[in-house]
């Protein structure tokens, strides 16, 4: 269904809302406050009671991403015959999945054929309904746009032998690219200069947030799955619990009523609903008080979800199954391409296929511009790890060296009938292009017996490593061909819709010379990253003793 017509059926169309419910406690720790800028709360975007310098807080936003997956875990195995599936697929909203102009090539498959998969998930703060208004808060944000406050991208590897997870926070300054709505036709204009990505979400709806992570990362996107307060708290309840530990008593609320009321006994504990929902969001006593302690409970909770899924017997039970299959199919709103529970029921068997030995989990590396945040130099080499598919775990088997000459380019043509254009692409954020290089290389192409080589003098690229481009699979032989000659390695040539025809990008690892010497890749997942893996089932968190009890 579309999301239009499904509001209609839930009576949540703005014209015709309930009147909100009841705030939420003032007292809560980050609880939202209207921001012009789409921060959720205050000028700067930080909720009542966060100090001055202190991230905005993701407690709902790890909550949500545990309910996608949840609902992605679970949703095809309530199996009630083919009218009560009609039913399920009836609950299900879609949206298109990309709503800018631009798009982003596929990879290209590996070589047994296989191709990643990436998903983004999606937390809406969608304060449109009294239930929502209720567990959001800040009666005055009843109706207004809804944000982004989750964004978190799971990246399925081509051998589904492992998954990598990168969440970007919600306050990341970005460019949001121009996006068309699909309900109405109205057209969002791309942002002038960089604003919050978690506005994204009122550029049309979700495809103009996946559209946004392509801008950014250079990574195609399959699938997004988005889901609201409501839904998360309704799946958090019906799964029966989380596992969660801390090393002594805590409770998280100090005497100016700052923190998230939480309250736990030293141990491990199971967690669900509001309780969950307060460990999600508690930074008042875990550690040092920072949202970064904040974060490593969130991903201890994600990690817990996950084994819980696994391992948890009770959900065999066809009556709590069918439960849970119709409260994860009113939560989501997902794509074209996701939009029946067979279609969600595959990509969870998907899912299914990694241990969570090698999930891991990472935060997208970033630095202060004010109050808010920008990615650093180490978020581009996450982004393009997970463009090049490497495991984030480093426990991906090394392919043998690439080296000239060790893909066969019998399907390409003569060397004097390839057409080659070269670009210049040897800008960095430091340093000016290299004069000429586009000139010198198509030279030292037509040397070669490449005599319809050209060279672009018109524009001035930034790459970080020389490329060959190619659009189609019938240029594939005549690109690799290229490379070969130039003693580029075969897996820098890659097939992009953004090119007509075989194209070199000279990078900034050949700014002079007439030899191509590759540069040796740093494949290691960045510290700064903050990577989690999902099997450590031993994580407690550090209670501040000024917090126990």
């Amino acid at each position: 269904m579309t999301r239009n017509a499904v509001q209609e059926a839930r009576g949540t169309l703005r014209d015709g809302r309930r009147e909100p419910g009841p705030g939420a406690d003032p007292s809560d720790e980050d609880a939202p406050a209207p921001g012009a800028d789409g921060s959720g709360g205050g000028a700067d975007g930080f909720a009542p009671g966060d100090g001055a310098g202190r991230r905005p807080g993701r407690g709902r936003r790890l909550l949500k991403w545990s309910a996608a997956v949840l609902a992605l875990l679970i949703i095809g195995a309530a199996g009630a015959g083919y009218l009560y599936y009609r039913h399920l697929n009836g609950n299900i909203e879609q949206d298109p999945l990309n709503l800018g102009d631009h798009q982003v090539a596929e990879p290209t498959p590996n070589a047994a054929g296989q191709t990643p998969l990436n998903i983004l998930l999606i937390g809406s703060d969608a304060r449109d309904t009294e239930e929502n208004q209720q567990l959001g808060g800040a009666r005055e944000t009843f109706g207004s746009t809804p944000l982004a406050d989750v964004q978190m991208l799971v990246h399925l590897s081509a051998d589904r032998t492992n998954m990598s997870v990168i969440s970007m926070p919600r306050d990341t300054l970005v460019t949001i690219p121009k996006c068309t709505d699909p309900d109405d036709g109205t057209v969002y204009p791309a942002s002038e200069g960089r604003v919050m990505t978690n506005q994204s979400l009122g550029h049309g709806g979700p495809g103009c947030t996946v559209a946004t992570w392509q801008e950014l990362t250079g990574i195609h996107i399959d699938h997004f799955v988005m889901v609201d307060f409501a839904g998360v708290v309704a799946m958090a309840d019906a799964v029966g619990g989380v596992p969660v530990c801390v090393d002594a008593n805590i409770h998280s609320r100090d005497s100016q009523g700052h923190g998230s009321g939480l309250k736990l006994p030293e141990g491990t504990h199971p967690v669900k609903g509001e309780q969950a929902l307060q460990w999600l969001r508690t930074r008042y006593g875990f550690e040092d008080g920072s949202d970064l302690a904040r974060a490593k409970a969130q991903h201890m909770y994600m990690n817990s979800l996950v084994r819980q899924l696994r391992e948890n017997a009770t959900l065999s039970s066809p009556n709590k199954l069918r439960r849970l299959a119709e409260q994860a199919t009113e939560a989501l709103t997902v794509d074209p391409g996701l939009d029946t529970v067979k279609k969600l029921y595959d990509l969870s068997n998907e899912l299914r296929k990694v241990e969570p030995e090698r999930i891991t989990m990472t935060t997208m590396p970033n630095r202060y511009v004010g109050a808010r945040v920008e990615p650093t130099e180490d978020a581009e080499k996450l982004f393009r790890l997970v463009r090049e598919d490497v495991a984030l775990d480093g426990k991906d088997e090394k392919p043998a060296a690439a080296t000239p000459g060790a893909t066969p380019s019998d399907a390409a043509a003569p060397d004097g009938e390839i057409a080659v254009q070269v670009r210049n692409g040897t800008r960095t954020d430091t340093l000016a292009a290299a004069p000429g290089r586009s000139s010198a290389v198509a030279g030292l192409l037509e040397e070669k017996g490449f005599t319809d080589a050209s060279a672009d003098t018109t524009s001035s690229l930034s790459e970080t490593r020389t490329v060959v481009r190619y659009p189609s699979a019938d240029l594939e032989g005549d690109a690799r061909r290229v490379a070969e000659a130039l003693g580029i390695p075969s897996d820098a040539v890659k097939r992009s819709t953004d090119v007509s025809g075989v194209t070199l990008v000279v990078g900034a690892d050949w700014r002079e010379g007439t030899a191509y010497t590759a540069p040796e890749q740093d494949d290691t997942t960045p510290e700064s990253a903050h990577a989690l893996n999902g099997a450590d089932d031993t994580a407690c968190m550090r209670v501040d003793p000024a917090f126990t009890w």
